[in-house]
């Protein structure tokens, strides 16, 4: 199942919680949320108070995405606040394996981003114990990028491991520089979750930028 995931880094936060309501209103499926620490990416949003603040907007997935050193430590106020799903950096993590089941003991679905240097290697010992996988088809920190084409083929290969491995059910989710033109390609490779962040805030007309990204 195509899931639209806009993410809220490029939204207004001067009326976030609208801007979260206009993204349920357009037909989006999780809205994702970019915690940034100006440690582990170059760039600082907001925390889990903020988060706490916008979850009555809406009922829809809050999917939280940890660019931030020692994400361990967040996860507490980040359950607190509201978040639906977590998702590490295996870049950010010394003990990997140790933090995915550290996100599963809280009860939550267990999420692990690769920036686009980093293999896919590095999931091999994690590989059945998470549910979904972010590639990041551009470096972090930063919205508004665009799309590194040669992250496709890293796609394809995750798919065809998941599949090999009898996991057709882990979501792949794919971050930065989502468009209309780009979200064909990394739905051919085997993504199925698509975060859109400046193409689904910057259109003129927000259902239209979900129906088009999931033509």
């Amino acid at each position: 199942m195509l899931m639209i995931a806009p993410s809220i880094l490029a939204a207004d936060f001067a009326k976030l919680g609208e801007e979260i309501r206009s993204a349920e209103a357009a037909g989006a499926d999780w809205i994702h949320i970019d915690i940034m620490d100006n440690h582990f990416v170059p760039n600082l949003t907001f925390g889990a108070p903020v988060v706490k603040a916008v979850r009555s907007a809406t009922a829809l997935t809050f999917d939280v995405h940890l660019m931030t050193e020692r994400p361990e430590t967040l996860f507490p106020a980040m359950v607190d606040a509201g978040a639906d799903r977590l998702t590490v950096h295996a870049e950010a993590c010394v003990h990997l394996h140790r933090t995915v089941h550290q996100i599963r003991e809280l009860g939550l679905p267990a999420g692990v981003a690769l920036n686009p240097h980093t293999p896919l290697a590095v999931l091999d010992h994690v590989l059945e114990d998470i549910d979904l996988l972010l590639i990041m088809t551009v470096n972090p920190g930063f919205g508004g990028q665009s799309f590194i084409p040669g992250m496709l083929p890293k796609i394809r290969e995750l798919r065809s491991r998941l599949n090999a491995l009898g996991r057709p059910d882990v979501h792949i989710q794919v971050d930065g520089g989502i468009t209309d033109e780009t979200a064909p390609l990394v739905r051919e490779a085997g993504a199925n979750v698509l975060v859109a962040g400046s193409y689904f805030f910057g259109h003129s007309d927000r259902r239209q930028a979900v129906a088009s990204l999931k033509a």
